[in-house]
């Protein structure tokens, strides 16, 4: 297996090449996206590829169910590189319809170490039990708390003193929750969107670190 993956990569390599020669160069001099992108690890999400963009138009970070917990140190730090010294002007939050993560948050089964992850999943789940206890089958039950958990990860990526602060010196980064449907390769924009401090709720405003 592992010898075929570095054959692919060779002939992988060998076409950009053939197809743009400076291909290489250009990914070498610099890293300049414009957008951080927060996902699922799920393998059927890859960023770059369902945006349409190369390698160096985005910065990705990815975990289970696209979570943005404010104690996740590799989260921050990727949210603050972003940030502060790519500088950044949009954050999307994605979740995606039939997501392992969320389903796995619906259920009482324990599954190990990764209850402690879930765990944020089910506050969500029963946050918005009410409107999930409405839903017509199990399907539309995943599909509103995919909804609900991206809704949740903006406020929580929009809430970061990271992006209060940035708020604060006067740059402009707005974050934005979308969801993208394994089905059809369509990512639908769920109109949640955050772009001051102002938007983020009196209780949750600190001062900024100048």
């Amino acid at each position: 297996m592992i010898d075929h993956l570095f054959a692919q990569n060779e002939e992988w390599a060998r076409r950009m090449v053939e197809a743009d020669p400076d291909y290489f160069a250009r990914l070498v001099k610099q890293q300049a996206p414009r957008l951080l992108w927060i996902g699922c690890s799920d393998a059927r999400v890859p960023a770059n590829t369902i945006l349409g963009l190369d390698p160096g138009d985005v910065f990705v970070h990815r975990n289970v169910a696209n979570l943005a917990i404010h104690t996740d140190l590799n989260y921050l730090s990727v949210l603050q590189f972003a940030v502060d010294v790519l500088g950044v002007e949009d954050i999307i939050v994605c979740g995606h319809y039939g997501c392992g993560g969320i389903r796995a948050a619906l259920r009482s089964n324990q599954l190990g170490v990764i209850d402690n992850w879930l765990r944020h999943i089910r506050d969500i789940r029963d946050q918005h039990a009410d409107v999930l206890a409405s839903a017509a089958d199990a399907e539309e039950v995943e599909d509103l708390l995919v909804e609900a958990n991206v809704l949740t990860q903006v406020y929580n990526v929009a809430r970061a003193p990271i992006l209060q602060n940035a708020w604060s010196r006067g740059r402009r980064v707005t974050v934005h929750g979308v969801a993208y449907r394994l089905r059809d390769g369509i990512l639908h924009d769920l109109g949640y969107r955050v772009g001051s401090v102002e938007e983020i709720g009196e209780p949750h405003r600190v001062v900024p670190h100048r």
